[in-house]
């Protein structure tokens, strides 16, 4: 594209937008179009604009839906043109639920304007589809949006003031969705489950390298879905989205990771485990969707397009709304047959799609900070090149399914989080004894500093050993058999990448609670060898083949300690429990 062909380009989108804060709205209008696209709504401001709404229209209705950490309830509002607002209902009536999260870094504040003009937008101009009904979370990150200032994001062009990614615990909200730190996580589990989206999408800004796209799209990995599911989204439904955004002037590409990505390699699908939105929203087969505006455009043209990818989402999942409605149905029924899930994914190289890239080339001066060599993405040498989208992956690591699992009481913070799921769990209603897979933790590493309050577990190797076990009256047991499946596979398997034990929920099993001192112990250690051949045997086998062991009486002593009925058996045995049959 020649210079003056992208400067056209740029005046035309320009002007647009300018026409479209003007005249979008002759009554109420929000501080993004009173300030001619300057401002962003403050906390105050968007409570107050969706209860006026609430009080000019029947087809809306605006609710207080769980605590967040700022001391603040979420406000969810639902949209639906027959004035009724029971989500389960929505659904028998074959309606599309489409949620949308807003503000979650309240820095990147476009969706929370966008949605206001949306929302008002669908109920005066009666836009919204017959089999579509709408939620919104108007600002998810409360806190980080009280939080303001005009300095914390160095990289972003405007708006005027805006909120702080971290909320009021100076969580990542965006890396919460499965550990539920936050009392915004708990909410948000307790909406997304009481609507049951069959389309989600969370709106942000991105941060990277500069290119000439408005717009991109983090799109759920589609093989995570399924192949029915996966294959629809991939070779249907998204293309439709690309077309639709195209044809409006937003010529989209996929999220760009830029720290990972070498553009003359081609492009690899970000793959978004489930601690974050859309990748928790695929543990229950909805539709899901993150939209990135590039930081550098005018935040009039990245509000603009939120506005319009929204709609766009909106239109085609009502004119597609019987397949779409139909395979996430299948897909939900595949997944509670399904017995073998994958706990990681990794990129199939092996084959890819081209999609066209426009950016600029990069380029280097004289750095007025440093002094020293800078580089920079010269808009003036624009780009545009067809690469290669390796967007296919394969699951490794693969489980099966137990028939259920089993979890002691006293692991309550587990138990809590799987509740707010809508897990199915019952109780034993009398002492037993059953047979049992166990986990040991063999070996594994943590994170040497915190991330997003833990210190993640990591390369965690394990063995498995059948035994038999007392579980008390009033003890867990979790069947499989429900819409959860493959969500507790995800969170109750120990080598699961975003799962309780990573996450460090049971990180007490791995310390020893009793101990001995080596005087005492030598002489029951004695006795025990002399009552316990085996062990004998077994020792002296590992004195013969390590000859630094057979050197330590140290290491000696707990060898032995280890292989008695004196160590703890509850020590580095996971406390989830598989039965097999």
């Amino acid at each position: 594209m020649t210079t003056s062909i992208l400067i056209k380009k740029k005046l035309s989108l320009l002007i647009a937008a300018l026409l479209w804060i003007g005249f979008a709205a002759k009554g109420q209008r929000c501080a993004f179009e009173t300030s001619g696209g300057k401002k962003s709504a403050t906390y105050e401001e968007v409570v107050k604009w969706y209860k006026d709404l609430a009080q000019k229209h029947k087809s809306i209705k605006v609710l207080n839906k769980g605590m967040t950490d700022a001391g603040l309830p979420l406000q969810l509002v639902l949209i639906s043109n027959d004035g009724k607002f029971n989500p389960a209902e929505w659904h028998q009536k074959n309606k599309v639920v489409m949620l949308v999260n807003n503000g979650i870094h309240a820095g990147e504040p476009d969706g929370i304007d966008a949605s206001m003009m949306l929302a008002r937008d669908v109920l005066e101009k009666k836009s919204l589809p017959e089999n579509v009904a709408l939620a919104i979370i108007t600002a998810y990150n409360i806190g980080g949006l009280l939080n303001r200032s005009s300095t914390s994001r160095a990289n972003q062009n405007g708006p005027e003031e805006y909120g702080f990614r971290g909320n009021s615990q100076l969580l990542d909200l965006n890396r919460d969705f499965i550990k539920c730190d936050s009392k915004e996580a708990l909410s948000f589990t307790e909406i997304f489950h009481l609507l049951n989206p069959d389309v989600f999408i969370d709106n942000h800004v991105s941060d990277g390298a500069d290119y000439q796209h408005t717009m991109t799209l983090l799109t759920t990995q589609y093989d995570k879905l399924g192949k029915q599911q996966g294959t629809w989204l991939r070779d249907v439904f998204e293309p439709k989205i690309y077309r639709t955004m195209s044809k409006k002037g937003w010529d989209m590409v996929p999220y760009v990771d830029f720290e990972f990505t070498d553009l003359n390699k081609g492009m690899t699908m970000f793959n978004e485990p489930p601690r974050y939105a859309s990748g928790y929203a695929a543990l229950f087969q909805s539709f899901s969707f993150v939209a990135e505006t590039h930081m550098l455009k005018p935040f009039a043209d990245r509000v603009k397009s939120t506005y319009d990818l929204m709609f766009t989402l909106m239109k085609e999942a009502a004119e597609n709304a019987n397949a779409l409605l139909s395979v996430r149905k299948a897909a939900i029924a595949a997944v509670r047959k399904e017995n073998n899930f994958p706990l990681k994914w990794i990129p199939d190289y092996s084959k890819s799609k081209p999609i066209t890239f426009k950016g600029y080339e990069k380029d280097s001066a004289n750095s007025e900070a440093t002094g020293l060599k800078k580089y920079f993405f010269n808009h003036k040498k624009p780009f545009e090149k067809v690469i290669d989208f390796y967007c296919y992956y394969k699951g490794t690591d693969s489980v099966v399914s137990p028939v259920a699992y089993v979890i002691p009481q006293g692991w309550d913070a587990v138990l809590d989080r799987l509740r707010a799921n809508k897990v199915k769990i019952n109780r034993f209603i009398k002492d037993t004894i059953i047979e049992v897979t166990a986990y040991y933790i063999t070996s594994n590493q943590s994170l040497a500093n915190a991330y997003e309050k833990h210190h993640k577990n990591y390369n965690t190797v394990l063995r498995t050993e059948k035994i038999t076990l007392h579980f008390r009256k009033g003890d867990y047991w979790i069947p499989m058999d429900q819409k959860a499946k493959r969500y507790l596979v995800e969170t109750l398997e120990p080598k699961s990448e975003d799962g309780f034990f990573a996450w460090n929920f049971f990180d007490a099993i791995l310390q020893q609670k009793e101990g001995y001192s080596d005087y005492r112990w030598e002489d029951i250690a004695a006795e025990v060898l002399k009552n316990q051949p085996d062990l004998r045997q077994k020792l002296e086998l590992k004195k013969s083949e390590d000859a630094v062991f057979a050197s330590d009486s140290h290491k000696i002593l707990d060898f032995i300690y280890k292989n008695s009925s004196y160590y703890e058996k509850s020590h580095l045995r996971y406390p989830v429990y598989r039965v097999e049959e």
